[in-house]
């Protein structure tokens, strides 16, 4: 077996973990030392691409909607989270610079934008794979701000600046791409 294969297998563990024990996840996200390129390359363009494939899954259901727009879908919903990530990179780059100082902070910084993102892309597919507006699917992004509070033990958050941080990024990791797919979305005929 190629060594990458065993990183990229441990990519998903990574995201596995996060997900089902964050705090755990995030140590483990820590330990691990996978680089952000690979953990992009490995596991979040596939799932950019598996996400604007599965924007054609409501055809199935829905034989009105025409192959135009699930393409314009497509291409919206992986240039919305693909454009989320260096946004959300540079905002709170921008608005917490001693998260940054260094490479390791940097790094750290960017496995929880990109981890956070993967959460939203995975229940993006999900809600395009079920056969209608899934609301449970909607109700579960709730759980991306105890993702992220428990992620902050990973960063170099000061503590009296945990909840304000939590709050800033779980609105910028929510909200941003929403925002940028209704914009995005004025473009869908």
């Amino acid at each position: 077996m190629h060594p990458q294969f065993f990183s990229d297998m441990n990519i998903w563990h990574n995201i596995f973990c996060v997900i089902t024990s964050p705090r755990y996840g995030w140590e483990v996200i820590n330990d691990s030392n996978i680089p952000v390129g690979r953990v992009m390359r490995s596991a979040y363009l596939p799932l950019l691409f598996v996400l604007a494939l599965s924007c054609f899954v409501p055809m199935i259901y829905d034989r009105t909607i025409p192959f135009s727009t699930s393409l314009m879908t497509g291409i919206v919903m992986f240039s919305t989270y693909f454009i989320s990530y260096y946004m959300i990179v540079y905002l709170l780059g921008g608005a917490y610079p001693e998260l940054v100082k260094t490479q390791g902070s940097a790094a750290r910084l960017n496995d929880y934008i990109l981890y956070n993102l993967i959460f939203l892309v995975l229940l993006m597919i999900l809600r395009n794979l079920l056969p209608s507006d899934f609301t449970p699917v909607l109700f579960l992004m709730l759980y991306l701000p105890w993702m992220a509070y428990r992620g902050t033990g990973n960063l170099f958050v000061h503590k009296d600046k945990v909840n304000r941080f939590v709050v800033i990024s779980s609105v910028l990791l929510l909200g941003l791409p929403l925002a940028l797919e209704a914009l995005l979305g004025l473009f869908v005929i």
